[in-house]
């Protein structure tokens, strides 16, 4: 039996533009199995919307408050959204 899907869309702030977030993002998330999209923000924070089994999305926000070196996280709003359309891979957007 497949696991639950689930979709969130992520909004991290602190230190996240200018330390290599997006491909950190990129690499977590393909790890995990899962597919989306992440884009830098003009207020300087980065936005992951993220699709796939419950466990992987829950571990990957976890990541989000880690972040790679030379991050510092101080917030992560996420929002859950409708599991409907589900992406195929997860690529790094304008």
């Amino acid at each position: 039996m497949a696991g639950h899907r689930r979709k969130v869309r992520a909004r991290v702030y602190g230190n996240v533009q200018g330390v290599g977030f997006r491909l950190w993002v990129r690499s977590e998330a393909t790890g995990l199995g899962l597919a989306g999209w992440v884009c830098n923000e003009a207020d300087g924070s980065v936005t992951a919307q993220i699709a796939g089994l419950d466990e992987a999305v829950s571990t990957m926000i976890e990541h989000l408050w880690k972040g790679p070196a030379g991050a510092s996280v101080s917030r992560v709003d996420v929002e859950e959204l409708a599991a409907g359309n589900a992406y195929v891979g997860f690529r790094i957007v304008a």
